[in-house]
């Protein structure tokens, strides 16, 4: 039988705002590895115009709105998926990183070159 799709009930904005930090958990310029898999996420990028860098990929500033939202960080720190020091950063569980959101695709857009 498959996992179950979205097991802690996040809602919408909360998938979104993990989608991001798990992306930016992937890029060393925003990240630092800690033990267990975990993963210390600083440098908070800031939109420009419509869009922001987020690691390799691009997203719209109206799916970031999270970032900025003490309470959806609030409400992931609760579920056990970050640690945070709001607005600053936050420690990215393991489970954290392997939650899956199924919105990569739809919110962080790569180039193909």
């Amino acid at each position: 039988m498959p996992a179950k799709k979205n097991p802690l009930g996040l809602n919408p904005l909360q998938l979104k705002t993990l989608t991001l930090m798990q992306e930016l958990a992937r890029s060393p310029n925003h990240a630092s590895p800690r033990d267990g898999g975990a993963v210390e996420i600083g440098n908070m990028p800031h939109p420009h115009g419509d869009h922001f860098h987020v690691g390799h990929a691009v997203a719209m500033t109206a799916d970031a709105s999270g970032l900025g939202n003490e309470a959806v960080w609030k409400a992931l720190e609760r579920k056990g998926l970050i640690q945070p020091d709001f607005p600053h950063g936050a420690l990215i569980t393991a489970e954290g990183m392997a939650y899956e959101t199924g919105l990569a695709d739809k919110i962080l857009h790569r180039s193909h070159h």
